[in-house]
């Protein structure tokens, strides 16, 4: 992940791949973001009309927060978070995917990776630290427990770390 992560120099094209990861975000929220969605002094992350038209809030470590700090600078984009050639106006999904195909051809990462992995990496890497799977849930926006179920299938670092009861005999 950290090599998909830091493969781009360009500021922008290495923020919108992290904020995709550090949020769990879906490749529609992220170009949809606006400038107003960041809460920079309390570390959350408004989502407006994510799937299901569903909104909500994720925190956003601090050093995204310093990252985004650091491209709004350089950019200065006007409404949207990340703009496209013509002010104002979102960035495209097609260019989205030609930033993540460049970063995994620069990481030199052979596996098939999509946008969408860099969320369910989030949310297997959220797993695996500990976090709760209701939190997951309602981190990623889903509906039903079953979705993020999901998660609890990947994980077999977690099922690695389990020590067997017979162990304290």
């Amino acid at each position: 992940m950290k090599a998909i992560l830091q493969a781009h120099k360009n500021i922008k094209h290495r923020t919108m791949l992290s904020l995709i990861y550090a949020c769990g975000l879906r490749r529609g929220e992220l170009l949809n973001l606006k400038i107003r969605d960041i809460d920079s002094k309390r570390g959350m992350l408004r989502i407006n009309q994510g799937k299901g038209a569903k909104d909500r809030i994720v925190p956003i470590s601090p050093k995204v927060v310093d990252m985004l700090r650091e491209y709004y600078k350089m950019e200065k984009p006007k409404v949207y978070l990340f703009e496209g050639d013509k002010p104002s106006q979102p960035y495209s999904e097609g260019s989205l995917q030609k930033v993540l195909k460049s970063a995994i051809q620069k990481s030199r990462i052979k596996k098939p990776v999509t946008l969408h992995w860099l969320r369910h990496s989030y949310a297997t890497h959220l797993l695996e630290s500990g976090t709760d799977l209701r939190y997951i849930q309602e981190l990623l926006g889903h509906n039903s427990s079953k979705t993020t179920e999901i998660y609890t299938h990947v994980s077999q670092k977690s099922l690695q770390n389990v020590r067997s009861p017979f162990e304290d005999l």
